[in-house]
């Protein structure tokens, strides 16, 4: 036994070192690589990280660019078209009138010019459609018009101007154009007597003196 005995614990001293020696191997290993591991993982992390935060940046500039391309397509397509523009032609009202006519068919405006052909100073009055003031029939003027059916206020007597001339009085009435339709009574050669549909109006008009165009 005692023998046995002997054999037997030297070897468990025995075992003991080398399963020592193992541990502190696997101790020193693991101390030792451990953090070169742990750096490496930190490292392969950041790598990760930047190169996500790179993918989310181009795609981010990508987006821009499409979104810019698309803006500069866009503009392009809606650009504003410089249209040409012309002066308006301005005259004195005193030589002409300028009308503008819109073509349907064409979309063009035509601009219609009354030319003056003379100019002279006259004594004016006003009349109504009235038996004391005209004949019998105080609405059919000289040439056979009807003043009171016809309502607008731009007819005019005057003995010394053929029937149908177009006058124009600036002075009083600016661009408004008047017709000879009427004669006075032959002591008033040279007058101009316009017809108003009121009493009032003519009587407030009374005598003036003022010029009148004659125009084509």
């Amino acid at each position: 036994m005692q023998i046995i005995r002997e054999e037997i614990v030297p070897l468990s001293r025995k075992q003991n070192i080398v399963l020592a020696t193992i541990i502190a191997c696997i101790f020193q290993f693991t101390l030792f690589f451990a953090p070169a591991l742990a750096n490496q993982a930190v490292q392969e992390a950041q790598a990760a990280g930047l190169d996500q935060e790179m993918m989310v940046s181009n795609d981010s500039m990508t987006k821009d660019t499409h979104m810019d391309l698309e803006a500069a397509k866009l503009a392009s397509t809606n650009a504003p078209v410089a249209l040409a523009s012309s002066s308006p032609v301005i005259a004195p009202v005193a030589d002409i009138e300028l009308i503008s006519e819109t073509s349907a068919a064409t979309g063009t405006t035509a601009v219609k010019v009354d030319k003056v052909l003379k100019e002279s100073v006259h004594t004016m009055t006003a009349y109504n459609s009235e038996a004391g003031q005209t004949d019998n029939s105080p609405c059919i003027t000289a040439n056979g018009f009807n003043v009171c059916e016809h309502g607008i206020e731009d007819t005019i007597a005057a003995n010394f101007l053929p029937m149908g001339t177009k006058v124009k009085i600036p002075e009083l009435y600016g661009d408004r154009i008047f017709i000879v339709r009427d004669r006075m009574n032959q002591k008033h050669p040279n007058r101009v007597d316009v017809w108003m549909k009121n009493r009032s109006d003519a009587l407030k008009f009374g005598v003036k003196v003022a010029k009148i165009q004659i125009i084509e």
